[in-house]
C-alpha cells in the first residue's frame, strides 16, 4: 500500500481557471494489485503487465485504478497528484518494487518457464486462473501484484515434482554418501 499526501497547491497552470490547480490537502491509498489490474484491463481490454506499448495515457488511467482510499476523486484532486514530478516518481518507485525478500535461482526461473509461469501475455484472467489452480484464496487479489505473483511462483516450485537424477549422477551423490560415511566411522573401506 502506497500513502500519498497531496500538498494544498501544485505548481500546474490551469489555463481554463487561469489559475494553479489547488484544493485541500489530503492523503491517497494506492494499490498496485489484481484488482487494480483487472479493472483497468477491463476499460482498456488489453494486458498491462510486461506491456512495453503502454502510453503515457493508459499507464496515468492504471494509477487512477489504483486508488483505494478516497473512493470516489474529482479531476481536478487526480491532476494533482499526477501533476507533481515527486509524487509520480513515488508511484513509479512503489509499482517496480518487489515487495517481497523471496528470490529465484536461475533453475527455479527455468522450472517456471516450463510450466507456464513465463507467458508474453499475462492478464489478470490468468493470475486467477494461477489462483484457482493453487487455492490461493481471492482475498490475496488486494495485495501487492508483484508479492502475489511471487507466492505464486513458490507455490508452483514447491508442487513440481523434484527432478528425477540421471545414472551418473546417482552414482556420484552415492560415492560422496560413502565417502562422507567412510570418512565419519574412520573406515578405510
Amino acid at each position: 500500500m502506497l500513502k500519498i499526501k497531496v500538498p494544498t497547491v501544485v505548481d500546474v497552470w490551469d489555463e481554463v481557471k487561469e489559475e494553479f490547480l489547488s484544493g485541500e490537502e489530503m492523503e491517497v491509498i494506492m494499490e498496485h494489485s489484481l484488482k487494480s489490474i483487472a479493472d483497468w484491463e477491463a476499460k482498456h481490454h488489453k494486458h498491462f503487465l510486461h506491456n512495453k506499448d503502454l502510453t503515457k495515457d493508459e499507464l496515468i488511467d492504471y494509477y487512477r485504478c489504483m486508488i483505494v482510499e478516497p473512493k470516489e476523486i474529482k479531476v481536478k484532486d487526480f491532476f494533482r497528484i499526477i501533476a507533481d514530478h515527486d509524487t509520480m516518481q513515488k508511484i513509479a518507485d512503489y509499482v517496480n518494487d518487489p515487495y517481497t525478500a523471496t528470490t529465484f535461482s536461475e533453475a527455479q526461473k527455468n522450472a517456471n518457464k516450463q510450466t507456464g509461469m513465463s507467458r508474453d501475455t499475462i492478464t489478470a484472467e490468468i493470475i486467477y486462473y494461477w489462483m484457482v489452480s493453487l487455492q490461493i484464496p481471492f482475498e490475496c487479489e488486494t495485495w501487492n501484484v508483484n508479492r502475489l505473483l511471487t507466492l505464486i511462483q513458490v507455490c508452483n516450485i514447491k508442487n513440481t515434482p523434484p527432478k528425477k537424477m540421471n545414472q551418473r549422477d546417482i552414482m556420484n551423490q552415492n560415492r560422496s554418501l560413502n565417502a562422507a560415511r567412510r570418512a565419519a566411522w574412520g573406515s578405510k573401506g
